[in-house]
């Protein structure tokens, strides 16, 4: 697990980010750090179960996968690959 340097810029809870070695995975870890966002990162290829836990919330292995202050979100998605306006939204990043 690798957790960040900042906590969650609201002042409550903590976000976790659920891994594996996927291409589209630095993107979403370089976004969070360079808005200075704490996380912990699980990879769920050695944690079975992490595994398990996304699949039972999510009904597979879709990676990444944001758990912000206990709400699941994929912040990717094929075709439009990782979606900032809405990390941004629910992170409560404004666009500078």
């Amino acid at each position: 697990m690798v957790a960040a340097q900042k906590p969650l810029k609201w002042g409550y809870g903590c976000a976790s980010l659920y891994s594996c070695l996927v291409p589209r995975l630095p993107a979403a870890k370089q976004f969070l750090d360079s808005h200075g966002i704490h996380y912990t990162e699980i990879n769920v290829d050695d944690d079975p179960a992490a595994s398990n836990e996304l699949i039972r919330h999510v009904g597979k292995r879709a990676i990444p996968q944001l758990v912000i202050d206990g709400e699941w979100f994929q912040p990717y998605k094929p075709g439009r690959g990782l979606l900032y306006a809405e990390l941004e939204q629910r992170l409560g990043i404004s666009r500078s």
